[in-house]
């Protein structure tokens, strides 16, 4: 059984989305780990890591959710095991996980540095088990040097099967090869792929809205598939937002207070992929109505449109298990952008 390492040097680097890509294009039978997890997702009064339960639900992986990690919590780890015990549930896991399997993907916290006070790091994992570690790197290309160097300097991994970097999430992929390609493998660096930047990747649905924030699906429930490309804060008279730029964009979600009837009215007007209404205030009888009819889902909170414009922009395009059209372009993005005969 191969044990893969998936790491990354900054957050939101796309490690999920980089092992989504494999697991559809590799062509084996794997498991899943994520050992420190750091997406906690509370659902049906139980804890786990979103991306272990993403895992599961593209795939149909054997296993449950919270088996996929050890712990949360810094405190926890350091209270139940120490070095030799943490080895010891690594290899638990990986047995109970990755039996019969071809392959099992181990993926790491946040960053490069995430778990280290706990021997849970994405370098300590890959010493723990004696699997191959692949770092996962995005940004600028400012950003993505900086990283690159750091590594190859200050970070141990003599001892490690280092098999390369993944760069992700890249604008310009012939000017970013042109300038930087030839510097990294100056460094004894190995590329293992350079995927391009997607625009797509980044909209979020309204269904992961509905899994990352506290909602009540009040109408609309046909169009939760919908894909959000804009989000506008309707703080203003319905008037004044017909006269915004932003409100002409397509596919926009409209957050507002449930009591703004004519800026919900004149956003079921338009082309909009969902409102979220504020402060827990339902509007009229007809507004809903009308909802139903155009498929425009509502979701009822209790926040004000500050909080919940401030959760949304916190959020990552995360994935959601029903966004098939993403997780389709992931397989063929690491298809055609990453030599997988390295891994």
């Amino acid at each position: 059984m191969d044990k893969l390492i998936i790491a990354s040097t900054r957050e939101n680097a796309g490690k999920t989305s980089v092992i989504i890509g494999m697991a559809k294009t590799l062509g084996k039978s794997f498991g899943y780990l994520k050992p420190f997890g750091d997406r906690l997702f509370y659902q049906k009064k139980r804890l786990w890591d979103y991306d272990s339960a993403l895992m599961v639900n593209i795939f149909d992986l054997e296993g449950n959710p919270e088996d996929m990690s050890m712990a949360f919590e810094h405190a926890k780890v350091r209270y139940m095991y120490d070095e030799e015990t943490t080895k010891k549930k690594l290899s638990e896991m990986i047995s109970d996980i990755g039996n019969s399997k071809d392959l099992v993907f181990i993926e790491g916290g946040k960053d490069l540095m995430y778990g280290a006070s706990v021997r849970l790091d994405a370098i300590s994992l890959a010493r723990h088990v004696n699997g191959e570690l692949l770092i996962v790197v995005s940004g600028d290309e400012g950003m993505i040097m900086d990283d690159l160097s750091f590594v190859k300097r200050y970070v141990d991994i003599t001892d490690i099967n280092f098999k390369g970097v993944i760069i992700n999430k890249v604008q310009n992929l012939d000017d970013f090869e042109d300038t930087c390609l030839d510097s990294i493998k100056k460094m004894g660096i190995d590329v293992i792929g350079i995927i391009p930047q997607k625009p797509q990747l980044t909209y979020i649905s309204v269904n992961s809205l509905i899994e990352h924030l506290f909602v009540k699906v009040i109408a609309g429930e046909k169009g939760l598939d919908s894909v959000v490309k804009n989000i506008f804060i309707g703080a203003m008279n319905a008037d004044d937002a017909h006269l915004d730029p932003l409100f002409k964009r397509e596919r926009k979600l409209i957050i507002t207070s449930g009591d703004r009837s004519d800026m919900i009215l004149t956003a079921l007007e338009s082309d909009t992929a969902g409102i979220i209404l504020t402060n827990n205030i339902v509007p009229a009888p007809n507004i809903i109505s009308k909802a139903a009819e155009s498929n425009i889902p509502l979701l009822l909170v209790s926040e004000d449109t500050y909080q919940v414009a401030s959760k949304i922009d916190r959020m990552d395009s995360v994935l959601s298990k029903n966004e098939t059209e993403k997780i389709d372009l992931l397989g063929k993005l690491v298809e055609e952008y990453v030599d997988t005969e390295k891994i």
